[in-house]
Parts: C-alpha cells; structure tokens; sequence
C-alpha cells in the first residue's frame, strides 16, 4: 500500500469519526449495550480476503479461503451483490467497512454494527463459547483464532510432517465441523460419557500369552490399566447414551489408520492439536449459525429506527438510505435480514397490543367478549398518538419540552441544548431517555401498523382477559390508556434478544397471524408433475419446514451410538431422522473421511424413503403423489470400498422422530 492510499484511508475514517460516536450514544440512549467497536476501513480486495476468512485478518493456512474469496469476488463482479461491511464477535468487535461506500451506506452499516455488537455481548448462545472461563465477557477471537493460524502453519512448514498432510487432515475433521453439541458449554476437553480407558489389544493378548505372575505384572503394569483390562469382557459399548458432539468423540477415542501395517495406531499429538482447534472454531462460529435471523432481524431493526426513526441519515442522504436499505430486504431465497426483521417488529406488536388490550379489558363495562363493540379503536389510537412536542424537537421547540413526563425528558441534556452545546436540530434524542424514545417511537401509531391493533381475534381476547389479574380498574378508556407502558414492546424484545436462537425465535413467535399477514408458504416437489407447486399456508406446516432448515444449523444431525460397534472397536454413527432423508452420496463420502479420525471401520444408520417406479407411473395416470416406503439403511466403510445393505426397522426406529415435515426438500435441508 502507498503512502498516498494510507493517508486517504485514514482521511475517510477522520470523516467518520463523529458518526461513529453518535451512532454508539444513539445505540445506548436507546437501551443497547454493545462491546466496543474498532472501525476500519478497507477497499474491494481486502474485504472479499475478510468475508473469506470470516471477519478476521489471519485464519490457518487452508484451500477453503481461496475458494471462499473467489466466490466472493464472483458474487460482487457478475451476482450485483455488494459487501457493505463485516463484523465479528469479539471483546471489542471490529467492523470493517469498504471505502466505495457512500457517507449514507456508512452511516446505515455503522448502526448496524452497533446492533450486531449488542447481539453479540448480550445473547446467551454466545456466552456458551467463553461461560466457563473466569471472566465470562473476555472473547478474544481474533487472539485464539491467530494462534490457530501460527500453530498449524508451523505444522505444515516442520520438515518431519507432510504439509499436504496437514491440510488433509484439516480436510477430515472440517467433514465433522457441525457436528458438535452446540447447546452444551464450549470445553477444551470433553469427556466422552461413558467412556472407558484406552487398552491396547495386541499388547493385552501378549501379556496373556506370556504368563505374567501378579507379582511382575502389578510392578511392570498401573493398576488403572489392569483393572480396566479385567472389567473388559470384550462385549463392552460406548456411550451409554448417544453423544452429539463427534468431533470431541473422535478426537478422545479415534485413532489414525497406518496403511503400511493395515491398522489403525494412534494420533500424532499434532493431529489431535488440530482436533482440538478446529473443535473450538466450531463451536466459536456455532452462535453465529444459530442467531442468523435474530440477529440479522435486530441489526436491521435498530438500523432502521436509528437511520429513518432518528434521522441518522441526514436530509441530503435518505434517498441513498432507502435505496440500501430495500437492496438488503429485498435478496431472494430466504432472507435472514427480512424475515428477522418482520419477526421483531411483531415481537414489538403483539406485546404493545396486549399491554394496551390488558388495559382497556380492565375499564368498567368492558369484556374479553364485548370489547370490539364498545371500544372504538381508531379513538384509541387518536389517544395513543406521539405527542407533537415529543415528535417534532428543534432548537426552538426545547420549552414545550417542560410539559413532558420527567420520565421522557433527560433534564440535564434540556439544559446543555438550551445553552448551545447540543445540536438538538441535528441530535434531538440527546434530550430524551429511553422511555421518551420508547414514547417517541410507539409501534402501533406507524402508518405500517395502524391497522395492527384491531387485527385482535376474539380467541386472543379469551385468553388475554381469562388470566387477567384484576389488580386495577378504570372508569374510562382515557383514563386505562393513560397508564399504557410504551417501553412494553422494547422490554420484552430485550428478553428474546438475550435468550433465544433461531429455533425457539421461529417456534414462538411464527404464528399463524404472522404467516397470513407476510403471505408465507411451504412448496413442495411432485413426484407425479416433475414440478415444484405450493403446498400449504397452514401456521404448522410453514413452521416445520423453517425450523428444519435451521434445526442444527440446516444440517443432519448425527450422533455416536457406540464406539464398540459389533465389538469390533468399530465406529457406530446415527442419523436422527426427521423425514428428510440423506443425500447418501454425500453421506458414504462423508464416511471415508471419519474412517479417517477414527482409524478403524466406521458405520452409519439411518431411515431412507423408496418409491417403487410403479407407483410414481400409477400416481402420474392418477394426477396425485406416489407413497414413498421408509426402509433402514447401514452404511459402512472399512477403509476400501462403502457398502449399503438393508436393515430391519426395529434396528432404525429409535431414530425416527415422532412429528416430522415430510414435505421438506432433501436440497434445502442439505445446503
């Protein structure tokens, strides 16, 4: 880089120095705790290297970085897509913005790192990766993920091992990279349950032959070792109970397979190095995967509240905003920022609809069954209206700020904007707390969700006003309105924030009221047809195949079912079926690289679907679906060649789900 280049750089961060700063106090006036953030500024070339590495500078030495950078630069060159920015997850994060980006792109991505920070520090799922360390708020990401990088790159330069080794291995355990137990605490060390002490076979059948006294073997022999040979009878399995994380599996009871002698010997202790660290970026990046909606949902939430809410995005550059902004919401496929998005907002809804709903169901003469009756709901929403003071604040306006709550007024920031050391014109959240606003940005009053409030159904006023705690009473609807808290929705978004992930996010709140109002559906492919054709608008049926797609990050979920399958120190590796079938292509080479880790045979059952070509011929005639036949499936490589043969069902059933979408398209489920 010249001279020149690094001047300009640091040019355009002094530029964006001050709305960096306003955009965090912005960010904590409105309830949000973010890590510290470094900004820096790159060009093209250095962010594609950046989206490649995963929003760090230095990662271990690995083709899937150059694969990854070249298909991000693709993207951008002929997909018209634009990288923005990237933030990672770190104590402080660091957010890297691209230098093409307007003042107006800046702003927008700097609100949104301001959003992502606050997920991050604040979200239980990533405090799982650092909750067993002495200060649970020390991430330091880019520290371990660099040591990763210097450990495995002095592996591969060490003149006594094979670099291409190194990266093969590397190639194996990435095969296993989602399959650890990300709802569990990350640990450096995982004992497996139920395991049993490492015994060499070929030395115990030595020792058996030679003779040993008890005398010479108790002095040549720990008694750790001789008790676990005796309790072996030879038929022993492990775990008890199956164990979702294989990477930890493997690498406490796997071995290497040493083609020479035609056995499987152990680990090099720099293989199991690598274990450990590729064991640990997985769970590292596992919050990542498991937030995508969420988090992406409230980076855009905030964003938009602190761009168009609070006019972050001046006069000149709004346009330009808005143009960003629907770029972003409007990507095809599934769209984790406007699906999030949506979600939040109705989290936002329905819990200002029910504090406002509890409130008016406790006014004299009131109901759950003769509500929209008597309650004229557009009076309602007159009286739910922002203040005109509260919404409209200049610098000649600051008086009418007296007549505010105290609760929505920060009085000491009134008082430096009368004295003309806050630009209120440009600023004028600085004067209010979070309470004012939360008052300032009522959901229910926005001309996209006037109609929110009325939506009510009478089931939901059953079951509101069933459960009402009659603490309070109102004479009048004023007089019930008067004490609706308009922090509710933000409160309770909070909550969500801190303990939910995509799954419990989708389960709870992808009703069958939210599907209707966005036009949600499922599709499926026919058989009959050779075509995709919409399924289902049902709330379950949509509920079912998004949660499959996110269930264990969108992937088959795979589980050790013994360690000592057909006693025989084979590996035994389940499939928890759920209806969506396996690409077995993908599984049987999957297979040959856990033979790998595990050095020894390697098993895997699992449930297909068949349909008889017959049937699909008779469905076509018939204009309806073929009737598919679950069968079980085992699947084995032995180090030569994968065999698949049928099994009974009693030998699969454990496996099978007891409630499970059967429409859901093995592709999306394996993406």
């Amino acid at each position: 880089m010249s001279n020149a280049d690094r001047f300009r750089k640091q040019a355009i961060a002094t530029d964006l120095e001050e709305p960096v700063r306003e955009a965090r106090n912005l960010a904590q006036k409105l309830g949000l705790e973010p890590y510290p953030v470094n900004y820096w500024i790159v060009d093209y070339d250095e962010m594609n290297e950046l989206i490649a590495y995963g929003g760090f500078q230095s990662r271990y030495p690995h083709w899937r970085w150059g694969m990854a950078y070249d298909r991000q630069q693709k993207q951008g060159q002929y997909g018209g897509g634009k990288a923005f920015e990237i933030v990672n997850n770190d104590n402080p994060a660091h957010a890297f913005l691209q230098e093409s980006n307007t003042l107006a792109d800046q702003k927008a991505v700097i609100t949104h790192v301001e959003a992502h920070s606050d997920f991050f520090a604040n979200n239980e799922w990533f405090g799982l990766f650092t909750s067993d360390r002495a200060d649970e708020s020390a991430v330091d990401a880019a520290a371990m993920l660099e040591r990763h990088a210097r450990a495995i790159g002095e592996y591969m330069q060490d003149p006594e091992i094979d670099r291409a080794a190194v990266e093969k291995w590397i190639d194996h355990c990435l095969s296993l990279e989602d399959n650890i137990d990300q709802h569990r605490v990350f640990r450096r060390r995982h004992d497996a349950d139920g395991s049993k002490p490492e015994i060499d076979e070929d030395l115990a059948a030595k020792l058996d032959e030679l003779g040993l006294s008890e005398e010479v073997r108790g002095e040549v022999f720990d008694d750790e070792w001789l008790e676990a040979l005796e309790d072996d009878d030879g038929s022993s399995t492990f775990p008890e109970t199956p164990q979702k994380d294989v990477l930890s599996f493997v690498r406490e009871h796997g071995k290497q397979y040493d083609a020479e002698s035609e056995r499987a010997v152990e680990m090099e202790p720099w293989q199991r190095d690598v274990l450990d660290m590729m064991r640990a970026e997985a769970y590292y990046f596992a919050a990542q995967k498991m937030t995508k909606v969420m988090n992406e949902g409230w980076a855009a939430y905030w964003e938009s509240t602190m761009m168009a809410g609070e006019a972050f995005a001046g006069d000149d550059e709004f346009v330009n905003y808005a143009d960003h902004m629907a770029k972003v919401l409007a990507s095809p496929g599934l769209n984790p920022y406007s699906l999030g998005l949506e979600l939040w907002q109705y989290v936002e809804n329905t819990t200002n609809r029910r504090e406002v709903l509890e409130r008016l169901l406790r006014v004299e003469g009131v109901s759950w069954r003769n509500l929209t009756d008597v309650v004229d709901f557009d009076e309602v929403l007159a009286r739910l209206e922002v203040p005109p003071d509260l919404d409209r604040i200049t610098a000649e306006s600051l008086d009418a700020l007296e007549e505010l709550p105290d609760e929505w007024v920060d009085r000491e920031a009134l008082e430096a904007a009368r004295a003309g050391e806050i630009d209120v014109d440009r600023y004028p959240w600085k004067v209010l707390t979070y309470e004012g606003l939360a008052r300032r940005h009522y959901s229910l009053v926005k001309r996209q969700h006037r109609g929110f409030l009325s939506r009510v159904s009478q089931n939901e006023l059953e079951r509101i006003g069933r459960y009402l705690f009659d603490d309070a009473r109102y004479a009048s609807v004023e007089e019930a309105l008067a004490d609706v808290e308009f922090t509710a929705g933000w409160d309770r978004m909070f909550d969500v924030r801190e303990s939910h992930n995509d799954v419990t996010f989708l389960d709870e709140f992808l009703t069958q009221e939210f599907i209707t109002e966005n036009d949600y559906f499922t599709y499926e492919y026919s058989r009959a047809s050779g075509q995709f054709h919409v399924s289902s608008t049902d709330a379950a049926d949509v509920k079912k195949k998004l949660l499959l797609q996110f269930t264990n990050f969108g992937k088959p979920t795979i589980a050790v079912y013994d360690g000592n399958y057909d006693n025989a120190n084979e590996l035994l590796l389940g499939h928890q079926y759920n209806g969506v079938v396996l690409d077995l292509g993908k599984a049987r080479e999957t297979l040959k690289r856990v033979f790998e880790l595990w050095g020894r045979p390697v098993n895997l059952l699992t449930i297909v679907k068949e349909v008889d070509e017959h049937d699909v011929e008779v469905a076509k005639r018939r204009n309806r679906e073929p009737e598919p036949e679950e069968r079980g499936k085992l699947l084995r490589y032995d180090g030569t060649r994968v065999t698949t043969e049928d099994v009974p069902w009693e030998a699969v059933e454990h496996l099978a789900a007891d409630d499970v979408d059967y429409d859901t398209k093995p592709e999306e489920w394996l993406a």
